[in-house]
């Protein structure tokens, strides 16, 4: 039989360091969504560490879906609920209500229109003060800062002209235009950033 478990060797490397960050942002209790979980192997580790949050799966691909639910039963993760197909691009979310937003390389491996679509989503779905955590690599005011990062731009660029790199700058603007406040921006290992942003009002 065919395990239908994904593995991500960059997931083994950054999950602690992004669950560092995370103990320091997320509530005590409620419900984290994670959007774009890809393998499942994070939202698993983070659930073992946070145990009195529920964690909230989504992909828009199915074998991920299908990954992630086997990680899932792997850990026995009982605060880590069955995973959504959410499409961060679409207009409409399958899930009304979240305390917090996790989303770790998402923005530069899928279209534009997926950063917009996140943050009009969170908009709905977050109460004020609540954190949309993002972490990756970025262009600060259009530069690429490190050797590393232009390859995997020109990569990311290569497999599809609608993904690459994107401007903090630029994501930061879109932020602010559905209801968030500057982001919090702390230098990650490997020319990574973790940028969070806390919604700033309701409606």
């Amino acid at each position: 039989m065919t395990d239908p478990r994904l593995v991500a060797p960059s997931a083994a490397r950054n999950r602690d360091l992004i669950l560092d960050r995370l103990r320091t942002i997320l509530p005590q209790e409620g419900l984290v969504l994670e959007v774009a979980s890809g393998s499942g192997e994070h939202v698993v580790h983070f659930a073992a560490h946070l145990p009195r949050l529920r964690f909230q799966p989504s992909d828009p691909d199915p074998v991920a879906r299908e990954s992630i639910a086997a990680w899932i039963a792997e850990f026995s993760a009982a605060n880590v609920l069955a995973p959504l197909a959410l499409d961060a691009a679409s207009p409409s979310w399958p899930i009304a209500k979240a305390e917090a937003i996790v989303c770790v390389n998402m923005i530069h491996i899928s279209q534009w229109a997926s950063t917009e679509g996140l943050f009009k989503g969170a908009r709905k779905i977050l109460p004020a003060g609540a954190p949309l955590y993002l972490y990756g690599a970025y262009k600060r005011q259009g530069v690429v800062t490190a050797p590393s990062n232009l390859a995997f731009d020109e990569s990311l660029r290569e497999r599809n002209p609608a993904w690459g790199l994107r401007n903090l700058e630029d994501v930061a603007a879109c932020a602010a235009k559905n209801g968030f406040g500057p982001p919090q921006i702390v230098e990650m290992p490997a020319n990574n950033l973790s940028v969070i942003f806390r919604r700033l009002v309701q409606g």
